[in-house]
Protein backbone atom coordinates (compact mmCIF):
# COMPACT_ATOMS: atom_id res chain seq x y z
CA UNK A 1 0.00 0.00 0.00
CA UNK A 2 1.33 3.40 -0.92
CA UNK A 3 0.06 6.95 -1.15
CA UNK A 4 1.03 10.17 -2.86
CA UNK A 5 0.91 12.96 -0.30
CA UNK A 6 1.73 16.66 -0.39
CA UNK A 7 4.24 17.64 2.30
CA UNK A 8 5.48 21.24 2.56
CA UNK A 9 4.45 22.05 -1.01
CA UNK A 10 6.07 18.97 -2.59
CA UNK A 11 4.55 15.62 -3.56
CA UNK A 12 6.03 12.37 -2.25
CA UNK A 13 5.23 8.70 -2.83
CA UNK A 14 5.23 7.17 0.66
CA UNK A 15 4.85 3.71 2.17
CA UNK A 16 4.73 2.51 5.77
CA UNK A 17 8.20 2.36 7.34
CA UNK A 18 9.83 4.59 4.73
CA UNK A 19 12.29 7.30 5.79
CA UNK A 20 12.60 10.46 3.75
CA UNK A 21 13.92 14.01 3.85
CA UNK A 22 11.43 16.85 3.38
CA UNK A 23 11.68 20.62 3.62
CA UNK A 24 12.10 21.84 7.22
CA UNK A 25 8.81 21.22 9.06
CA UNK A 26 7.61 23.66 11.68
CA UNK A 27 5.56 23.18 14.81
CA UNK A 28 1.84 23.22 14.03
CA UNK A 29 1.09 25.50 17.00
CA UNK A 30 4.04 27.89 16.56
CA UNK A 31 5.20 28.52 13.00
CA UNK A 32 8.53 29.97 14.12
CA UNK A 33 9.73 26.84 15.95
CA UNK A 34 10.84 23.61 14.31
CA UNK A 35 8.78 20.48 14.81
CA UNK A 36 9.87 18.64 17.94
CA UNK A 37 11.95 15.49 17.50
CA UNK A 38 10.01 12.24 18.18
CA UNK A 39 6.70 14.04 17.73
CA UNK A 40 3.89 12.71 15.54
CA UNK A 41 2.80 14.72 12.50
CA UNK A 42 -0.31 14.12 10.43
CA UNK A 43 -0.63 14.96 6.73
CA UNK A 44 -4.16 15.28 5.34
CA UNK A 45 -3.39 16.26 1.73
CA UNK A 46 -3.41 12.74 0.30
CA UNK A 47 -3.74 12.93 -3.48
CA UNK A 48 -3.75 9.21 -4.37
CA UNK A 49 -3.98 5.90 -2.51
CA UNK A 50 -3.11 2.47 -3.91
CA UNK A 51 -4.44 -0.35 -1.75
CA UNK A 52 -3.42 -3.74 -3.20
CA UNK A 53 -4.06 -2.70 -6.80
CA UNK A 54 -7.23 -0.65 -6.24
CA UNK A 55 -6.29 2.97 -6.90
CA UNK A 56 -8.27 5.87 -5.42
CA UNK A 57 -7.56 9.27 -6.95
CA UNK A 58 -8.67 12.37 -5.07
CA UNK A 59 -10.42 15.39 -6.51
CA UNK A 60 -8.14 17.12 -5.41
CA UNK A 61 -7.64 15.09 -2.18
CA UNK A 62 -8.91 11.70 -1.03
CA UNK A 63 -11.52 12.26 1.69
CA UNK A 64 -10.81 10.51 4.97
CA UNK A 65 -7.26 9.56 4.03
CA UNK A 66 -4.27 10.64 6.09
CA UNK A 67 -0.61 9.83 6.59
CA UNK A 68 1.05 9.91 10.01
CA UNK A 69 4.78 10.34 10.43
CA UNK A 70 7.38 10.67 13.18
CA UNK A 71 10.03 13.41 13.16
CA UNK A 72 13.48 11.82 13.42
CA UNK A 73 15.90 14.76 13.07
CA UNK A 74 16.61 18.17 11.55
CA UNK A 75 19.62 18.33 9.23
CA UNK A 76 21.29 20.60 6.71
CA UNK A 77 21.83 19.45 3.13
CA UNK A 78 25.02 19.52 1.13
CA UNK A 79 26.49 22.88 0.20
CA UNK A 80 25.52 24.17 -3.22
CA UNK A 81 27.98 26.63 -4.76
CA UNK A 82 26.70 29.27 -7.18
CA UNK A 83 29.46 30.86 -9.27
CA UNK A 84 28.91 33.83 -11.59
CA UNK A 85 31.56 35.02 -14.03
CA UNK A 86 31.65 37.47 -16.89
CA UNK A 87 34.53 36.88 -19.20
CA UNK A 88 37.06 39.62 -19.89
CA UNK A 89 35.47 41.88 -17.24
CA UNK A 90 37.14 40.54 -14.10
CA UNK A 91 33.73 39.93 -12.51
CA UNK A 92 33.60 36.80 -10.37
CA UNK A 93 31.07 36.13 -7.62
CA UNK A 94 30.83 32.98 -5.47
CA UNK A 95 27.83 32.27 -3.28
CA UNK A 96 27.06 29.20 -1.15
CA UNK A 97 23.80 27.79 0.21
CA UNK A 98 22.78 24.90 2.47
CA UNK A 99 19.14 23.82 2.55
CA UNK A 100 17.41 22.83 5.80
CA UNK A 101 15.69 19.42 5.85
CA UNK A 102 13.65 17.33 8.29
CA UNK A 103 14.01 13.56 8.30
CA UNK A 104 10.71 11.77 8.91
CA UNK A 105 9.59 8.15 9.10
CA UNK A 106 6.15 7.17 7.81
CA UNK A 107 4.22 5.33 10.53
CA UNK A 108 0.88 4.67 8.90
CA UNK A 109 -1.16 5.28 5.75
CA UNK A 110 -4.89 5.39 6.51
CA UNK A 111 -7.28 5.27 3.56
Amino acid sequence: MYAIVEIAGQQFKVEKGQKLFVQRLHDQNNAEEDAKIDSEIEFNKVLLVDKDGSVTVGTPVVSGAKVTAKVLSHVKGDKVLVFHKKRRKGLRKLNGHRQYFTQIEINDVVA
